[in-house]
């Protein structure tokens, strides 16, 4: 069984280290921190759910907290923020070995520690069924310059990072009964958060709107286009996606990739990499408020969004 809340909270604030310079983190009943001078406050929280989110059969303990931390800096990252500081509550089953609990806050933590960000504070408790994690990130950005859903305008320009549909496909196959080495499926057990190139779109203020591909491109596209009061029209033969009969599907609909989608004024000059990562151009926006694919036939069929949602 994991150890006893007090004996946990310690071990997690030797692990986690000294907080930042100026604050105070794990110990008091609120963590007291800085934000940069004219700066404002990015704040977002995500859930990993086992049986939902993870099944502790398939992913390792490390990989479960690596993808908790990295669902809460993909937001940050389709922002265009820096991530501050890190808040962990854990809801821990009685029959959980404290060794599972060990590997989670080492994969959490080594990700943190790759882009400086220090977990300041959180909670646990006892689960009835199964491990929750909840995850909070505080960012920050310049005033006023945070990249939102709502700026597109009809024909700006649509492009996305790097490539899409391994990370479901990885799941496709663990559902299979297939064993796999998490080393060798990176995209899905140990996702990389686009902080890097969400930052350079807004200092160079190439992004009109933008958000993180986490519940499939044709959902989180769909909310671009509402928020932003547009429709938009894909590109299928454009999209970077894995190869196979699949790849197309994948890529229009299966999630947990965290690429950022973004759109861009078409005056605005979009490199083909960004600190090393490949941006597609897959298609535009429109006036009308419907989506829409061209297929590689030609064809030209709605889009409708097909990715994860709960409760559907």
């Amino acid at each position: 069984m994991p150890l006893q809340e007090k004996l946990l909270i310690q071990r997690i604030r030797r692990a986690a280290g000294a907080v930042a310079k100026r604050g105070k983190g794990i110990g008091d009943d609120c963590a007291v921190l800085e934000l940069p001078r004219g700066h404002e406050a990015l704040i977002t929280t995500d859930f990993s759910l086992e049986g939902v989110h993870f099944r502790r059969e398939w992913h390792p303990a490390d990989s479960v907290g690596h993808r908790c931390l990295a669902r809460g800096l993909s937001d940050i990252a389709a922002m265009g923020g820096v991530p501050q500081a890190a808040f962990l509550s854990l809801a821990l089953p009685l029959e959980l070995g404290q060794r599972w609990v060990d590997g989670f806050v080492a994969g959490f933590l080594k990700l943190a520690n790759r882009f400086s960000i220090k977990l300041t504070g959180g909670d646990s408790a006892q689960s009835p069924d199964g491990v929750l994690a909840d995850i909070v990130v505080l960012g920050s950005v310049p005033a006023g310059q945070a990249v939102l859903r709502s700026g597109a305008r009809p024909g700006h320009l649509v492009y996305v990072t790097g490539t899409l549909g391994s990370s479901v496909d990885t799941l496709n196959q663990l559902r299979d009964g297939r064993k796999l080495s998490p080393k060798a499926y990176p995209k899905h057990f140990y996702p990389e958060p686009r902080l890097a190139v969400g930052q350079y779109l807004r200092e160079k203020k190439l992004a009109s709107a933008m958000i993180d591909i986490s519940d499939g491109l044709s959902t989180d596209l769909g909310h671009i286009c509402e928020e932003s009061h547009t429709g938009a029209v894909v590109e299928a033969d454009a999209l970077p996606a894995i190869a196979g009969k699949e790849g197309l599907k994948l890529a229009l609909h299966g999630g947990e990739e965290y690429e950022l989608l973004f759109t861009a004024p078409p005056n605005r000059r979009v490199p083909k990499k960004i600190v090393g990562i490949p941006i597609t151009r897959i298609g535009e926006t429109t006036r009308g408020r419907t989506m829409k694919v061209v297929l590689p036939n030609g064809k030209t069929e709605a889009l409708k969004p097909g990715g994860w949602q709960h409760f559907d």
